[in-house]
């Protein structure tokens, strides 16, 4: 089945989204239209569905143009996203200095998933000079601002002491402010805090939680720790782990028709 939209139906960026969950082939070609209408959001929306192949044909390269189309006009996620290509070589050549510059410039003018990103570069020092205390800035930053995964890197940094002073019980709740916003990593991280707080019930449910939440990344590592847990009951969840790691790598492998 084919949809038509006119010109006259041109919707804006939130119902555009809503759209993307219901039907994405109709949902695309509203954003075409609408993009080439100039409308801000929907080119920063054209530029992610082309990144990802939602609803229309996957194009990273094009993804970067209409990224810079919408970056230029002021749109900081589709700055923050250009980033992500520059750095990780989506559509372009892979370059962490570029994306450092994008990532800055979204993260100054107050985006927090740019604040999260350019702190990753800087704890790292991929693409700029290494710089643990400018990166745990940002992370407060993008954490104050409700970044989820920005509150449970500053619960590490403040409870390994990077960049600052060792304060565990400020970095014991950021993590369980990050579990609660939806993170799993944070989710894993005030796990193993209950942990060591004789609270297993309750680890043992925030381990779960992040378990279904995780990516195969994240689950292969935490099944490690699992592992090497002192608690029997924390024990036998890596072998949980172990299960969905295996769903998610057959999901995975298999073909989209």
């Amino acid at each position: 089945m084919s949809f038509q939209l006119r010109r006259e139906e041109i919707l804006d960026g939130e119902q555009l989204k809503a759209m993307l969950e219901e039907s994405p082939a109709r949902a695309a070609q509203a954003i075409l239209i609408a993009s080439t209408e100039g409308v801000l959001d929907a080119q920063a929306l054209l530029g992610q569905i082309l990144l990802d192949g939602q609803g229309i044909a996957q194009d990273q390269p094009l993804a970067v143009r209409w990224f810079e189309i919408a970056a230029k006009r002021g749109h900081l996620m589709a700055r923050n996203m250009l980033g992500r290509c520059h750095e990780q070589g989506w559509g372009c050549v892979s370059d962490a200095s570029i994306a450092a510059r994008h990532y800055r410039q979204a993260a100054e003018a107050g985006l927090d998933w740019a604040m999260y990103n350019y702190a990753n570069l800087l704890a790292t020092g991929r693409g700029v000079i290494k710089d643990q205390v400018q990166a745990l800035t940002l992370y407060r930053r993008a954490a104050e601002l409700g970044h989820a995964k920005s509150m449970n890197l500053l619960g590490r940094y403040l409870e390994e002491g990077l960049g600052c002073s060792v304060d565990s019980i400020a970095a014991h709740d950021w993590y369980r402010r990050s579990a609660e916003a939806g993170d799993f990593r944070g989710q894993f991280s005030y796990a193993s805090i209950l942990i060591d707080q004789k609270r297993i019930e309750e680890s043992l449910a925030w381990y779960r939680r992040a378990m279904l939440g995780g990516n195969l990344a994240f689950l292969k590592v935490a099944t490690q720790a699992l592992m090497s847990a002192t608690d029997p009951r924390v024990q036998a969840l890596a072998e949980e782990y172990q299960q969905r790691s295996k769903l998610l790598s057959n999901s995975l492998s298999v073909p989209v028709a």
